[in-house]
């Protein structure tokens, strides 16, 4: 991802940053000896995992921590069902991992290339309302903080702390060790069928609330959604996943190559998008198969691009959609990628987008040689207007005074953040912008 005096930048090519100095720690100790070592030459440290983040907040000025050589099993609760993993594990790492005990985690979000710790610091999460996001899976971390020290929070050390550091965006320390709360391994029976929009978003609640996992994407100058209904299985239920084949021409084929070359042909002839996109839904997106919970939940999406996603009530949702649908068509946008639409159950973390309330996910993208910015821009007012929080690792333009009205804990974060990291070894612009001084 980066080399010693190289430039670093995240997938989506939206930031870059020349470290000055890029160090691989391979266990706690390194960890902590380059926090120390930083600390006493005036430097400021980030860490970096898979570099998914769309934002600024992993880019590091000072000192690069890349984490990629942190990784694996640390230790298994066997009677809790917890495992515990240094913080730079894949999330598309974990599955093989847990499997000898046959174990899952208890959702997914659409893409496992994040680290563990960097998606939990993000607050990324996948669908359905009846399960929070991934930091909620999280009973237990490990981080090292400004002072070079260890702090365990976990129901017996620091309890009180754990609703804020799962979700700390980097900003209170190092995450070394993640322990999760896993469940036994599942299958899940997935159907996905193309259905009228207006249909889909007319039933949207019920769709939601009776399906253990629901979602649905929608290809603008189309009149069809995407819908992808899943439902969980014994691990024991006899599956049927995808043929090799047909999952090769949908997802790499169609869906990956294909798809590229059109993006790319869009930036330059934007009039070719409309029909392509109306091909798009005829092609794909009709399919039932059984398979393991982590092929279904997770897709392989290599065409680059840049991401906004916003966390509504869920009852905005259906409003806050129909409000970009209308602006796509008013300012007579071209926009090749879907609009992603995704469920969450509320929780009590801090920071989490989906604190204190049932929510639903709006995600916006453009092919990464797109200007996002007018795109974004409109549906930025409109997801603000209906009780919007943007989504930590994907692009936005709040900042701590915005932010700070839509987190009722906002200030007991940033007073926490204060005790562990005084001198701000941990910051860098982005977090100088969402959390202030």
């Amino acid at each position: 991802m980066t080399r010693p005096g190289g430039q670093w930048r995240n997938w989506g090519r939206s930031a870059s940053v020349r470290p000055q100095r890029v160090e691989f720690p391979d266990s706690v100790g390194a960890v902590q000896r380059a926090v120390v070592a930083a600390a006493a030459h005036g430097m400021k440290v980030k860490a970096v995992g898979a570099g998914h983040s769309f934002t600024g907040i992993a880019v590091a000025p000072g000192v690069l921590l890349d984490l990629t050589d942190l990784t694996g099993v640390v230790d298994v609760d066997r009677d809790r069902s917890r495992v515990t993993l240094r913080a730079g594990t894949r999330l598309h790492q974990i599955p093989s991992l847990l499997q000898p005990y046959g174990l899952a985690m208890q959702n997914l979000g659409d893409i496992d290339r994040q680290s563990i710790s960097g998606a939990i610091s993000t607050g990324t999460h996948g669908t359905g309302a009846g399960f929070g996001g991934i930091a909620t899976q999280i009973v237990g971390v490990t981080l090292v903080t400004a002072d070079g020290e260890l702090l365990h929070v976990d129901e017996e050390e620091n309890a009180d702390l754990l609703p804020a550091v799962v979700v700390g965006l980097g900003a209170l320390g190092i995450l070394v060790e993640v322990t999760i709360q896993c469940v036994p391994a599942f299958a899940l029976a997935a159907v996905e069928h193309p259905e009228p929009l207006d249909e889909v978003l007319e039933s949207l609640d019920a769709r939601v609330a009776s399906a253990d996992h629901f979602e649905f994407y929608w290809f603008p100058h189309t009149d069809v959604a995407l819908t992808k209904t899943q439902t969980r299985m014994p691990a024991s239920t006899a599956l049927r996943p995808l043929p090799k084949v047909g999952k090769w021409i949908d997802e790499e084929l169609l869906s990956n190559g294909v798809y590229r070359l059109v993006c790319a042909a869009g930036t330059a002839v934007p009039g070719i998008i409309p029909p392509f996109s109306r091909l798009a839904v005829r092609l794909t997106g009709n399919r039932e198969y059984t398979d393991l919970s982590n092929r279904v939940l997770t897709q392989n999406r290599n065409v680059r691009f840049r991401e906004m996603e916003y966390a509504l009530p869920a009852e905005n949702v259906r409003p806050a959609f129909e409000a970009v649908r209308a602006l796509i068509a008013e300012q007579g946008l071209r926009i090749s990628f879907p609009i992603e639409v995704r469920f969450a159950a509320p929780d009590d973390l801090w920071l989490s987008t989906a604190h204190g309330r049932a929510s639903g996910y709006i995600a916006v993208h453009r092919y990464w040689r797109e200007n996002p910015t007018s795109y974004f821009t409109g549906v930025e007012k409109i997801m603000t207007s209906f009780g919007g929080r943007p989504h930590w690792g994907k692009m936005h333009t709040q900042d701590a005074a915005s932010l700070r009205e839509r987190y009722p804990r906002f200030d007991d974060f940033t007073a926490l953040r204060h005790r562990l990291d005084p001198t701000r070894m941990f910051a860098n612009a982005y977090l100088q912008r969402v959390l202030g001084e």
